[in-house]
């Protein structure tokens, strides 16, 4: 009997070795990409680096605020679409999830979270570009939007399902209207989790490049013209890291990190929100 506890507790300090392994496994490449592009990019960073534009072809120095900017413009816009949208989307698919219309709304949400961002950045294109003819800060924010949508509703109507319907019904037993029901009751107990999807939704397109090839462009300069070009941290990252200069590839360096630390920060952000409503949930 002994021998056989002895035999089961083997085994099972070996699978717990294995899960480890393969779980530190998982982990490798992405301290792997931290480490290197720390190394490679913190050094780049500094004041004159987050507060100036780019310098001219030939000359040293320069930064990247017209990216900063430019990214900081377009997520704006494109949150400003994509969240109340998505929430009351998710709202109604959260209370209606048995209707039709609810099936095949969820059923194009699916979808839309599956096409490729490139494809996103071509319908955008054509749609909003070239009938304008002219790239333009405006159509990157569309097209970042569109791909925000699906996040926020998905976390919108899941953690909303996960509400019990005991707040509902109490709130509704004492004669409360049903849209201050879910504006002062349902909205208040999952605004953590709505929080969270919010901020892993702008997590996702904040390094996105291929819609912004084909809808901002790009623009060397500071801008805030909206229907004209602008830059953005993707955008410039891939410009200069495939130039021929070595201080442009100096600059890519530093704005890859400035890059990855706001979607670094994005993502812990979220994960404490959602580990903190589960706890008050």
């Amino acid at each position: 009997m002994e021998a056989k506890i002895g035999f089961r507790n083997t085994k099972s300090i070996i699978f717990k070795g294995i899960v480890v392994f393969f779980a530190f496994l998982i982990t490798l490449p992405l301290i792997i990409i931290l480490l290197y592009i720390i190394k490679q990019g913190a050094s780049q960073v500094n004041w004159h680096f987050l507060t100036n534009v780019p310098a001219p072809v030939g000359e040293t120095g320069g930064g990247i605020l017209n990216a900063l900017w430019g990214s900081f413009l377009m997520v704006l816009m494109a949150s400003v679409v994509a969240i109340p949208v998505g929430m009351l989307a998710g709202i109604y698919l959260s209370e209606n999830p048995r209707t039709k219309l609810a099936k095949y709304s969820g059923l194009c949400v699916d979808i839309l979270q599956g096409v490729p961002s490139i494809v996103v950045g071509i319908v955008v294109y054509f749609w909003i570009v070239k009938p304008l003819g002219t790239f333009s800060a405006m159509s990157g924010s569309i097209a970042l939007a569109m791909m925000m949508l699906p996040i926020v509703i998905r976390s919108t109507e899941q953690t909303l399902l996960l509400l019990p319907e005991s707040l509902k019904e109490a709130a509704l037993s004492l004669g409360v209207p049903y849209h201050r029901v879910i504006i002062k009751v349902v909205i208040p107990c999952g605004f953590a989790g709505i929080l969270s999807g919010i901020t892993l939704s702008i997590a996702r397109v904040i390094g996105e490049t291929a819609p912004l090839l084909f809808t901002a462009f790009g623009n060397p300069y500071l801008s805030s013209a909206v229907t004209k070009p602008m830059e953005s941290l993707p955008h410039l990252i891939f410009t200069y890291a495939t130039s021929p200069y070595d201080e442009w590839h100096n600059l890519a360096w530093g704005a890859s990190f400035i890059l990855l630390m706001f979607v670094l920060i994005l993502n812990i952000v979220t994960k404490v929100l959602t580990r903190k409503w589960k706890i008050q949930l």
